[in-house]
């Protein structure tokens, strides 16, 4: 037998690192599909973007919401993409059942992520759509062992502490750049 070249080793560590890695995208392909068939009785929560309702979910958000109250769509549109996002379905997404949740996490998926553009329909508050959207979120593979989630809220603090959520320890080290929607 003769020695291996370094070449050979390392081409067979990367190999080897392909079919790890693979295996782990298999897995979260799993998760994923998983996911989108997962639902709690009537609710259905689809991580497909291809599923989001944008129309319903830019008018709720510039019209509706404190927090991104006039957004333009195509920032929105953006958003999206750039995001991993939850939507809860009333029934199948697949057969066209309507969309009443939403959620985005901005995320590196390795020490990061910010929670989102969260909201539920009125006529589903308090029907166990925000419970169904939260324990998905929370479970979702690529988001555990996130280091440090944040979000911020004005009115919904109850809801996110049953989720682990507290304020922030020492906020006055936290800084922003805030800066208005740009036409």
């Amino acid at each position: 037998m003769h020695p291996r070249s370094v070449d050979e080793k390392r081409s067979d560590q990367e190999s080897d690192d392909h079919e790890e890695k693979r295996g782990l995208d298999e897995q979260q392909d799993h998760a994923r599909a998983s996911l989108d068939s997962a639902g709690v009785g009537q609710y259905v929560v689809s991580s497909d973007t291809r599923h989001v309702d944008r129309d319903l979910v830019w008018r709720f958000l510039h019209d509706e919401s404190y927090w991104a109250a006039g957004v333009p769509r195509d920032v929105m549109d953006r958003a999206i993409d750039g995001s991993l996002c939850f939507s809860v379905f009333d029934g199948d997404p697949a057969r066209g059942a309507p969309q009443v949740a939403f959620a985005r996490v901005v995320t590196d998926r390795a020490t990061f992520g910010w929670l989102c553009d969260v909201f539920v329909l009125e006529a589903h508050r308090g029907m166990g759509a925000g419970k169904t959207l939260m324990d998905a979120v929370m479970s979702y593979p690529e988001l555990q062992g996130l280091r440090n989630v944040l979000l911020a809220t004005r009115d919904a603090h109850g809801l996110y502490a049953k989720y682990g959520f507290a304020p922030l320890a020492d906020p006055a080290r936290w800084m922003a750049i805030r800066r208005p929607y740009r036409p």
